[in-house]
């Protein structure tokens, strides 16, 4: 009797173990869905697009992309987190939608960021910028600084939209500096840069992408930047003007529903670093202001948690947190 059931037991052993290996050896056997939670022609959209290209290649199997744009990328961020956890829904998303949007909007945000996605790299950095007209009376941050405190009242920020990561921004600025100035929230960044450039606004907080052209022909200048540029290596960031925080970066990561099997992470994980460092495709997206960085799933976590404690302590002490 018990060596009938050391058997059974044995051969239960030896199925699972045969089940996890045929596992591993078929992911992926099938098409992917890349879920971009960004309308098309969006820089998440772009180098999401880009890398799923590259990824289908390595993996040798069909990368389907899936555009679920609303809510600050909360929505195609959420489907995926309700997605079966097989592997086979993953997701490309920005830090709005895993930090920003969780603190200053939660009530849009039904997922935790950190319980219910499994972090697979980050791979793109889209550095936000602080930009004037060139014109202007002030030429740099401190001069714009020493306006501002001479001048109350009288500089108002163009941002991408209420509680964006370039509104945050401007809150993070005001903490810095000790000083006043306005965000005039739009409803994306082609309006901020048309308010900027018509002289509606003074200053303009964004990715640096909707303002590249702008900058290249002089018509408006960068003050500060969240990150280094390769292509302008002489507009500093708030670090190296002497302050203590940086803006915030834009940053773009990998991510699959949490719980999937180590089986797929050890596929996927490896994959999307090989492409991340693809040359080439540094070469596509650095023009569009878009900056190829890699970070593996533990510093991204890190990241994430460093980047919500930032968020969490300038939303309390401005009001802008609920």
């Amino acid at each position: 009797m018990l060596r009938n059931i050391f058997i059974i037991m044995m051969l239960v052993a030896l199925l699972l173990c045969g089940t996890s290996e045929l596992y591993a050896q078929k992911y992926p056997d099938r098409p992917i869905t890349l879920v971009i939670p960004m309308a098309p022609g969006d820089a998440l959209d772009i180098s999401g697009r880009l890398m799923a290209e590259q990824l289908s290649k390595l993996l040798k199997v069909p990368i389907v992309t899936l555009n679920k744009p609303g809510a600050t990328a909360t929505l195609g961020t959420d489907m995926v987190v309700k997605a079966k956890k097989d592997g086979y829904t993953i997701l490309t998303t920005n830090s709005a939608s895993i930090v920003n949007a969780k603190v200053l909007q939660p009530e849009i945000v039904p997922y935790d960021p950190f319980k219910d996605l499994t972090p697979l790299g980050m791979h793109s950095i889209m550095p936000m910028v602080f930009v004037i007209r060139s014109n202007a009376p002030y030429k740099n941050l401190k001069e714009l600084v020493e306006f501002i405190k001479k001048n109350p009242g009288k500089i108002r920020c163009g941002t991408a939209g209420v509680k964006s990561i370039s509104d945050f921004n401007v809150e993070l600025f005001k903490m810095l500096t000790g000083v006043e100035m306005t965000p005039v929230p739009f409803k994306g960044a082609s309006p901020s840069v048309t308010a900027l450039v018509g002289g509606h606004v003074e200053v303009g907080s964004l990715t640096i992408t909707p303002y590249l052209s702008h900058i290249r022909s002089g018509e408006v200048k960068a003050i500060a930047i969240s990150k280094d540029f390769p292509e302008f290596p002489d507009i500093p960031t708030l670090k190296q003007l002497g302050y203590q925080q940086d803006l915030l970066n834009v940053w773009n990561s990998f991510f699959a529903p949490a719980e999937v099997p180590t089986e797929v992470t050890e596929i996927l994980v490896p994959a999307i670093e090989k492409v991340v460092r693809d040359r080439a495709i540094y070469s596509k997206l650095a023009p569009m202001g878009i900056y190829q960085e890699y970070l593996p799933p533990d510093k991204l976590i890190i990241r994430m948690q460093e980047e919500f404690k930032l968020v969490e302590e300038v939303a309390k002490r401005y009001g802008i947190m609920k």
